[in-house]
């Protein structure tokens, strides 16, 4: 989940966490008073105006994580309407207040039942979010079950991505290995940093569960008896699997 809530009575610190989260992951912050003074210049502070409000903001933080980035919603959400109506998101509580500012928003305040983390006063606000950091994007393991992917990627295109995607559905983290073919023939025209390059911005939401090495131009994978490991091929859709990367190399130069 790349959409965040970050919630809590006013000035307990929530845009201060909310920036270095944001700049942690390289991720679009969008403040509530921002977006008021903006885009919602016709709501008040009634619970409906609060809601409306809500809602709107996680739309926003929903386009961008579409667009395949980390989403930071800061806002107060003081009740369990108005956390609905932003929307399914990893939510951190700011609970380092026992009241704010406003004596409405105090009123109205109900704690969450659930959340991801709750951060107490405890700790300053680049603890906290290293904190968070970790829970949204855990380091890659080396000693984790791990999904070996071997090819070229010339160039990367859906296919590849799915087949990749489902492999880390299914084994939690993968290595994907690129073959070192540049050059050899026409079939190849990218480089290696090409090629990571595409991996990594293809894969943004998968953060911490893949990495990408340069292998030899392996041909052949031999294995012996009780090895440990088991060698399956994925089937996908026939729609996914008809992909040519044939047709996008030559789409992608002029001849």
């Amino acid at each position: 989940m790349h959409k965040i809530l970050v919630m809590g009575l006013p000035g307990a610190g929530k845009t201060t966490l909310s920036k270095i989260i944001a700049r942690r992951l390289g991720g679009v912050h969008f403040n509530a008073d921002g977006i008021r003074s903006e885009i919602s210049k016709d709501l008040g502070f009634s619970l409906q105006d609060r809601i409306e409000h809500a809602r709107r903001m996680g739309w926003l933080c929903d386009q961008v994580v579409k667009a395949g980035s980390f989403a930071i919603g800061d806002l107060i959400c003081p009740t369990p309407e108005t956390r609905n109506a932003f929307g399914p998101s990893f939510v951190v509580w700011l609970d380092r207040i026992q009241a704010g500012r406003f004596e409405d928003t105090n009123k109205l305040f109900v704690e969450p039942a659930t959340y991801d983390v709750r951060v107490t006063k405890e700790g300053t606000a680049e603890y906290w979010a290293e904190k968070i950091v970790e829970k949204i994007r855990p380091l890659f393991d080396p000693k984790s079950p791990t999904a070996l992917f071997i090819g070229r990627w010339q160039p990367l295109h859906m296919g590849h991505i799915e087949l990749i995607k489902e492999g880390l559905e299914r084994v939690g983290q993968a290595c994907i290995a690129v073959r070192d073919t540049h050059g050899k023939d026409e079939r190849s025209p990218f480089t290696f940093h090409d090629v990571n390059q595409r991996i990594q911005d293809a894969l943004r939401a998968y953060a911490g569960r893949f990495i990408v090495i340069p292998v030899p131009n392996i041909s052949h994978v031999f294995y012996g008896r009780d090895v440990g490991y088991s060698i399956e091929r994925l089937s996908l859709s026939e729609e996914v699997e008809s992909i040519s990367a044939t047709l996008i190399r030559s789409e992608l130069f002029v001849r």
